[in-house]
């Protein structure tokens, strides 16, 4: 059998992508943008465009919305003596706070680690441990797995986000409340005093661990806009399309393929908690 051989046109469709691609890469390596750099482009041209939507309840963040959260988020990092290079954990499940949160991280340099929210046990403390997080948010949905583990947790510093339960369940594992220390914290640029580029460091994310206890990969801010700009590109997304993204945050189909869409080309995110195989066609029509 002959081998397939593209057509002209999807030659060139794929020649234009990745000639498109390539020209903002080197155009966002010479200016030494970030990710929240790029975002800040996006909120200055749509402030008051939907930027994120959670299925379950319907809330809606504009692109301001999101971008004073994160703000909050960055001081509030700042406030805990975090600095460039410092990691953070993230373990919870998808929702619009954990793009706010990991966002507002990075406009300080302070680089997120997703938690695959379905570990447990060993797994859980290997992923922790390995990525040497100085704190960690976790979602008060998995606040029975951490007491599993509160023996191993050292000297890690806890916030809980979301419906926590009451105070003696946090003070069992000496975790503070995120959202009241949030709430308190200014929604104004913070101070920039790290000097990361195109190509620092931006998170880490885990693989699945089937082979074997997860191992962590590094995304740069470089690589997370070429996933996503290749997607937006190769798709023929347009500004005022509307992506769907029923993937969890802590992988990067979902962080990166969907959530990117939004902070990088201003589209419209919604995002859902968990995957549901019965509800996809429901939701996608909504």
């Amino acid at each position: 059998m002959w081998p397939h051989v593209p057509s002209r046109e999807t030659l060139c469709n794929g020649l234009y992508v990745l000639l498109r691609v390539k020209f903002f890469m080197y155009h966002y390596t010479r200016t030494r943008s970030t990710v929240p750099s790029i975002f800040a482009q996006q909120v200055a041209l749509h402030p008051d465009k939907p930027a994120l939507i959670e299925e379950s309840t319907g809330e809606v963040w504009s692109f301001s919305e999101l971008d004073r959260r994160s703000n909050a988020v960055a001081r509030w990092a700042v406030a805990q003596g975090w600095a460039s290079g410092d990691v953070v954990a993230i373990f919870m499940e998808s929702r619009l706070p954990t793009v706010a949160l990991w966002l507002g991280l990075a406009k300080v340099g302070v680089e997120p680690a997703f938690i695959n929210f379905n570990l447990r046990r060993d797994s859980l403390m290997h992923c922790v441990n390995a990525s040497g997080a100085r704190g960690m948010v976790f979602g008060a949905e998995l606040l029975d797995v951490l007491l599993e583990v509160k023996g191993s947790l050292g000297s890690l510093s806890l916030f809980c986000t979301g419906v926590c339960p009451g105070l003696a369940a946090l003070d069992s594992l000496s975790a503070q409340n995120l959202d009241s220390l949030l709430a308190s914290s200014p929604h104004t640029p913070p101070v920039v005093t790290h000097s990361k580029g195109f190509n620092d460091r931006l998170f880490y994310i885990y693989t699945s661990g089937t082979t074997g206890l997860p191992k962590a990969a590094i995304v740069v801010h470089s690589r997370y806009y070429r996933i996503a700009a290749f997607g937006y590109h190769s798709f023929g997304l347009r500004p005022d399309d509307v992506v769907y993204c029923c993937l969890p945050l802590y992988h990067s189909a979902g962080n990166i393929v969907g959530v990117g869409q939004c902070l990088l080309h201003g589209l419209t995110v919604v995002i859902r908690r968990k995957f549901s195989a019965s509800r996809f066609w429901d939701d996608c029509v909504k």
